[in-house]
């Protein structure tokens, strides 16, 4: 024994400590990889830093990669905490920059998230969800203050209509709510008010500023103009010298308390102003005053558009635009012609362009009125709907209105527009009648259908019908969705009802079909065993079909529901037989074959090399070897080849023949066969002559001569000499090669057909005769004097017209003619019926084609002759 010390494993691969052992906590020294993953997780623990880290990956990438696994991970948490603290920053700078930012960006502020959620910035993290939270209730706050610019516009367009509505009522009304409509436009301006001045307004959308302005100023163009109308009215009423106002019902209300007809103001208007009446001069019946203030409000609004349109800041519909709008409205009928022209310039300058149309608002309104008196003088079988009517009417209503903005009233066509509206109307009220009647009706037709399926339910709970009770659950749905149209809210109280009922009716069906589900899926499952099993059961799967044809029969389900559930039950049984089958071909192609079978299936073979090869003549010889081989004419030469080859072994038989004679062995039995002309004559019989009975016998087969005398009635042709009988193997291979070979041929054939009919194309493209395909490309329709005739067509200058020649082939081929050459054909049909003697279209077209080949080529022409061609060279 050798008295050196003893040396551990351990000692003997690590002789010296590792540097980074003591640091790692004895990782580098550890004898097992999970150990070493251990401790390196431990010293992990107390968060080193990054050049240790980076050190000890160095160092223990080398040895195991597990363990520096986790320092990795490590490491890129470090960059990925760095690279985030980097992004947070910059998307930091970004939010405060867009928070100080004025006016304040809302697109901006929601663009912010996104692209940061996009950069991988950490929003959940300070500073970023601090920021994010500040940004979203910035947003908030613009989006609510924008909210109330639009419900405010909508107050004030409710409040005009309030003031609007006040003028068509007796002017005390409008004195007794003249304070309270006061105080709600005051409170309006101060709403408005409040609007502007939020800290948030100079951040809004460009677009709800120009809207508050022009709400407000139409709001107060149209308060001063009510109130100024009212101050005058009640300064009218007070005295009868003072002037009536411009306020119609009012002015008539005056009229009448002054003892005047109402009428004597609608005539004043209809007369013709004098010719010698000034531009500027103000209409008859109004006061200076009026006509001032109303010339310095549409002046004024005027004004402010021509500022903003020299300044090229106004555009159609702007605050100024709408502001002019409100002031037509207001005050339009009080002005002269002269500013009339100004602001209709004004506004066709601004982009509006309609305009002024003042001197156009009676042709609008005599427009108005043919259509509303048309609505009913429709033509026979034209008449409209009344849907259709009362949409029409509240369009002309609504286009009524716009007329009578900005210019005089005329109440002579008003009354007109009104009559033929509530004539029309009557039709309106007719039609709703009419749907209020069937929908009663319907819904007394739907309670009916609801107690008859209440009742059928309580009879038919006993009955064991299921199909009937399916088919009868399907006509109650098909009456309940053909019971007539009924509103929303009377179907929605109808609907739940109908339900109930019809889930009273269908639950035996359900029930009986929940269990039929259930036995049908023991069946599947059955089926599943049987298929599985090693030895097929014929017996126990035509009881287990059986079984599953009375279920079918029995209880109804969804079609397709049951079309899966019988395909599942079934794919085992399919799987099953294809199973036997497949396990029943090997033991048939074990079968020993004879050598005609084994040189078959060799033919075989080389059809289907052949058909893979794609030539024509391969295929062909390959199937013509397999047609010899079928009938047995290889057999006969090698049967005839093996006498040859042993001379001596017959000659030795012979002799062997001569001296010893083989005994006929006595015949049994023959079976016979009757059949005219099949009957087997014995070697030792002399040949029969005919009227010779007396030497023929009156045997079985003689039947006193009856065959010979039947033998020309029932005489067959002779039938094709066939080879041995096949085996199965050989007898399928044979049948599948001819059938791949026929398909093959006909593949070919039909990709030989467009390949000449493309070259023929192209040499009529090029007119190059030398690019024509060959005869026997073009088939045997194409002779040798008609591929004469077109390689001449084709060597020529184009001339002639073809269009008769492409009409007798679309009629040879049997082709449609394009649409705008129907009626050209039709009358090329009617001249051939009388031309008994000249030849079909069918006899010439081969000279027809020789006549549209020489004529000018285009893309039509083309298509049609490729068409053509395309059935005439397939025949």
């Amino acid at each position: 024994m050798s008295d050196a010390p003893e040396v551990s494993p351990a000692s003997a691969k690590n002789p010296e400590q590792h540097p980074l052992d003591v640091l790692t906590g004895g990782a580098f020294s550890a004898e097992t990889s999970g150990d070493r993953a251990a401790r390196i997780r431990d010293w992990l623990a107390t968060q080193p830093s990054v050049e240790q880290l980076q050190d000890v990956l160095k160092e223990l990438s080398a040895r195991d990669k597990g363990a520096a696994r986790a320092v990795r991970e490590r490491l890129d948490e470090i960059r990925r905490t760095k690279d985030q603290e980097k992004i947070a920053v910059e998307w930091a700078e970004k939010a405060q920059a867009l928070l100080v930012a004025s006016p304040f960006n809302a697109a901006d502020a929601i663009a912010w998230q996104r692209d940061a959620a996009k950069a991988g910035a950490p929003l959940s993290r300070e500073p970023l969800s601090q920021h994010k939270a500040q940004l979203a209730e910035r947003v908030k706050a613009i989006e609510e203050l924008q909210h109330r610019v639009q419900v405010q516009r909508e107050v004030a367009v409710l409040l005009a209509q309030r003031i609007e509505v006040l003028s068509t009522k007796p002017w005390r009304d409008a004195q007794a709510v003249l304070d309270n409509l006061r105080a709600d436009v005051a409170r309006w301006q101060e709403q408005a008010g409040e609007l502007t001045g939020d800290a948030n307004w100079a951040s809004v959308d460009g677009r709800f500023p120009p809207q508050l302005e022009a709400a407000s100023a139409q709001l107060i163009l149209v308060w001063d103009a009510f109130q100024s109308a009212l101050a005058l009215t009640e300064a009218a009423a007070a005295d009868e010298a003072a002037p009536l106002p411009t306020v119609p019902v009012w002015a008539d209300e005056l009229r009448v308390a002054r003892g005047l007809p109402p009428e004597a103001a609608a005539a004043e208007p209809s007369k013709p102003a004098p010719a010698a009446r000034s531009a500027a001069q103000p209409k008859a019946k109004t006061s200076p005053e009026q006509v001032a203030a109303a010339s310095s409000a549409l002046t004024q609004a005027l004004e402010q558009l021509q500022a903003e349109t020299a300044a090229g800041e106004s555009k159609a519909g702007s605050a100024a635009v709408q502001a002019v709008r409100a002031a037509i409205k207001a005050h339009g009928r009080l002005v002269d012609d002269a500013l009339v022209t100004k602001v209709h310039e004004a506004l066709l300058a601004a982009g509006e362009s309609e305009g002024w149309p003042r001197q156009n608002a009676d042709k609008l309104r005599e427009e108005l009125v043919a259509k509303a008196e048309a609505l009913l003088n429709r033509p026979e079988g034209q008449a409209l709907g009344g849907r259709k009517i009362q949409e029409s009417l509240r369009s002309l209503r609504e286009q009524w209105k716009l007329a009578d903005q900005g210019s005089a009233a005329n109440h002579a066509l008003w009354k007109k527009f009104d009559e033929a509206c509530n004539t029309a109307h009557k039709v309106v009220e007719s039609w709703h009648d009419k749907l209020r009647t069937e929908a009663t009706q319907s819904k007394a037709q739907r309670l009916a259908l609801i107690e008859e399926i209440k009742a059928w339910a309580a009879q038919q709970s006993a009955s064991e019908d299921l199909k009937g009770a399916a088919r009868a659950l399907r006509q109650f749905a098909e009456r309940w969705r053909e019971s007539g149209h009924i509103g929303e809210k009377l179907f929605a109280e109808l609907q739940p009802q109908f339900k109930q009922a019809m889930a009273l009716a269908e639950a035996p069906l359900h029930a009986a079909q929940k269990a039929s589900l259930q036995r049908r899926h023991a069946m599947i499952d059955e089926a599943t065993a049987l298929g599985a099993a090693p030895n097929l059961r014929i017996d126990a799967v035509k009881a287990l079909q059986q079984r599953w044809q009375a279920e079918a029969q029995a209880v109804p389900l969804d079609r397709k529901h049951e079309q899966k559930l019988w395909d599942a039950f079934r794919k085992p049984l399919d799987e099953a037989f294809n199973r036997k089958g497949t396990e029943r071909g090997p033991r048939a192609a074990a079968v020993a074959l004879s050598d005609h079978d084994r040189r078959v299936l060799e033919a075989s073979q080389a059809v289907e090399a052949a058909n893979t090869s794609g030539d024509v003549q391969q295929i062909r010889a390959a199937v013509e070897a397999l047609e010899q081989a079928l009938r047995g004419r290889a057999d006969a030469s090698v049967n005839a080849a093996q006498p040859a080859q042993e001379p001596a072994a017959a000659a030795a038989g012979s002799e062997e023949s001569e001296a010893k004679p083989v005994p006929v062995r006595p015949v049994v039995a023959v079976r016979g066969d009757d059949r005219p002309g099949m009957k087997k004559e014995e070697g030792g019989a002399r040949a029969a002559r005919p009227g010779d009975r007396r030497d023929g016998g009156r045997g079985r087969d003689g039947r006193d001569g009856r065959d010979s005398r039947d033998s020309g009635r029932f005489s067959r042709e002779p039938r094709e000499e066939r080879g041995p009988r096949l085996a199965d193997p050989a007898f399928r291979a044979q049948r599948e090669a001819m059938e791949h070979a026929q398909d093959a041929l006909r593949k070919l054939a039909a990709q030989a057909h467009g390949e000449a009919l493309t070259q023929l194309m192209a040499a009529w493209e090029s007119r190059d005769a030398a690019q024509m395909p060959a005869a026997q490309q073009l088939g045997g329709r194409v002779s040798a004097q008609v591929r004469s005739a077109w390689s001449q067509a084709l060597g020529q200058a184009p001339k002639g017209d073809a269009g008769e020649a492409l009409l007798r082939l679309e009629m040879a081929a049997d082709v449609p003619t394009p649409a705008e050459h129907l009626s050209a054909r039709r009358a090329l049909q009617l001249q051939l019926l009388t031309r008994r003697n000249d030849p079909a279209p069918q006899e010439t077209w081969g000279n027809d084609a020789a006549r549209v080949l020489a004529s000018p080529r285009d893309d039509a022409s083309a298509r049609r002759l490729q068409n053509v061609l395309k059935q005439l060279l397939r025949k």
